[in-house]
């Protein structure tokens, strides 16, 4: 993520979501990210990851990617294209699941929803939006019993989460939102706008994550704002997102994923289906992987002492550098210093006792179990 908020003349203009002037109307911090001019935070980044984590927080998630894949070879497209097993799928159910390369590495990781026989949904990452669309046309090649079509413009994302959001959500529509099972969704009317209601999030906790026409999104938004006041619903932008996610040990893509680290590497070998029996791209280096052990492992770091870990910073052992980090923070709900990184395999137990340079000091740490945090069922 990228303070760099200038106008200069030769830069690229940065997208707004059709939310940008209710950001700006709540006096939100506008930053660059993944080429979008989006709020980081509104009230401040610790009161906004902690509404998220006691009452209710809403994020603006316009700028993530909708495609669909429609038709009867739908499926064997898909099967073919990402580890995981979509047959398994029902209507109503989404899965998480990544696109690979030939060498294994992770070209994005997203969510498939299966919205009815032979017709799907994939919702991807903003940074990387053009590029699975390049990869899916280009893997579709051949397949002509399927339609693509990219709807990432005409389509809104609202993510409501938090412990309240079932009580903020259910007044404002017909849907029993109790009968929702986690990753699974319904389609109904909420304020009197057409969404899909998916029980999804990436912040750790229960919520929903609300996709309608990108015209109605306003509506949408104003009308949970009103709704969830009550509640303790607060706005929250990206760096509460951030801080909010890593403590839940989520993957983010340029961070902990990317086209040279593969999703067994990530921690993510419950989301590879191999044993599926489709011959999915990277399927060969997964096997050499999950048969000839894996070069490196992601692992959760603790600071013993003061510091503030961040990407890129160096993980010591004995004095000697075994990785580097690809997130870190301080978690505000654990009031410690966090971060995720990978090494070695022989590195990479828990309790194994390490440190991590901060500009030029080894800080104590240890190697700790993933997820930092775990709501409560």
């Amino acid at each position: 993520m990228s303070a760099d908020t200038s106008t200069d003349a030769a830069a690229p203009r940065l997208k707004r979501t059709p939310l940008y002037d209710e950001h700006r109307a709540l006096g939100a911090r506008l930053v660059e990210f993944s080429g979008w001019e989006m709020p980081v935070q509104y009230s401040g980044i610790l009161e906004e990851h902690r509404a998220v984590r006691e009452r209710a927080g809403l994020f603006d998630v316009c700028h993530m990617g909708e495609f669909h894949i429609e038709g009867p070879g739908a499926l064997d497209f898909l099967q073919g294209l990402v580890p995981n097993n979509v047959a398994r799928l029902a209507d109503g159910q989404a899965l998480y699941t990544q696109i690979c390369n030939e060498q294994a590495g992770t070209l994005d990781d997203l969510l498939i929803y299966r919205l009815a026989d032979a017709r799907y949904m994939a919702v991807v990452n903003a940074g990387t939006m053009e590029s699975d669309w390049a990869w899916f046309t280009k893997q579709a090649a051949g397949h002509a019993d399927m339609t693509l079509s990219n709807d990432s413009d005409t389509t809104g994302l609202i993510a409501l989460q938090g412990p309240r959001a079932l009580e903020i959500l259910q007044p404002l529509t017909a849907t029993e939102l109790g009968a929702i099972a986690y990753y699974h969704f319904a389609e109904g009317t909420v304020a009197g706008v057409s969404c899909l209601i998916s029980r999804t999030g990436y912040t750790g906790e229960d919520g929903f994550e609300l996709y309608c026409a990108s015209g109605d999104v306003v509506t949408l938004w104003r009308a949970l704002l009103e709704a969830g006041a009550p509640h303790g619903l607060i706005p929250a932008g990206l760096g509460a997102r951030d801080t909010l996610r890593l403590e839940a040990g989520y993957c983010l893509y340029g961070h902990e994923l990317n086209e040279q680290i593969s999703p067994l590497e990530a921690g993510l070998g419950w989301s590879v289906k191999l044993e599926k029996g489709h011959d999915v791209i990277g399927r060969e280096a997964l096997l050499a992987q999950k048969q000839q052990g894996l070069p490196r492992k992601l692992v959760g770091i603790e600071l013993r002492d003061r510091g503030v870990p961040r990407a890129d910073y160096v993980i010591l052992r004995d004095g000697k550098p075994i990785g580097a980090l690809t997130s870190g923070t301080v978690g505000p709900t654990l009031g410690k210093a966090i971060g995720m990184g990978y090494v070695s395999p022989e590195n990479a137990a828990p309790g194994t006792e390490i440190a991590i340079d901060i500009r030029g000091k080894a800080v104590p740490a240890a190697i700790v179990p993933l997820p930092f945090y775990k709501r409560a069922k």
